[in-house]
């Protein structure tokens, strides 16, 4: 382990770190908790995360946020902290994954740059049901852009269904 609190992996060259975090900073039971009593909701993000080092941020799964939106979290947080993004469902809850280019760019081009280096990995979680079909997601990890606005971009993938325990999957996630 280095000064930074990263550990080198073998050979690799890139750091790994061990992030604490949560999904979400807004939750009704942990006011006057976890959250110190008569804290305003919004100083909930900037409380959360100088206790953490990351939070996954749920509400992107559900709805689209605006460019000044991901600036202002990237604002309230302290250097070092990392937001991990849900990928919208629209990408990802859809019989055919290889079909959702559109609803990929779309999410990828709605603002998430904003958080600048601050942006961790985007989970692309798939439905309980969708089952492992080796060509359809092939292609949908094809459609995963590298970057955005001239930011490296990492993927986590969230399959739920028991099909995707085989080396096939993770042959493919590899790639």
């Amino acid at each position: 382990m280095d000064s930074t609190g990263s550990t080198n992996a073998g050979s690799s060259s890139r750091s790994q770190n061990i992030r604490i975090g949560i999904g979400g900073w807004t939750f009704e039971p942990w006011r006057d908790n976890f959250y110190p009593a008569g804290l305003a909701h919004s100083k909930e993000l900037q409380y959360a995360s100088r206790q953490l080092t990351s939070i996954e941020v749920n509400g992107t799964y559900y709805s689209t946020f605006k460019p000044p939106t991901f600036a202002k979290w990237r604002d309230e947080t302290p250097e070092g902290f990392l937001f991990s993004l849900k990928a919208n469902r629209f990408a990802t809850h859809r019989r055919v994954l290889a079909e959702a280019g559109e609803s990929i760019t779309r999410f990828v081009e709605s603002g998430i740059s904003e958080l600048k280096h601050k942006l961790g990995p985007i989970v692309w979680q798939f439905m309980p049901t969708k089952v492992f079909e080796p060509r359809d997601f092939e292609a949908f990890l094809a459609l995963l852009p590298q970057q955005v606005d001239g930011l490296r971009l990492r993927h986590a993938l969230d399959a739920r269904h028991p099909s995707f325990a085989t080396p096939e999957f993770v042959a493919l996630a590899r790639q």
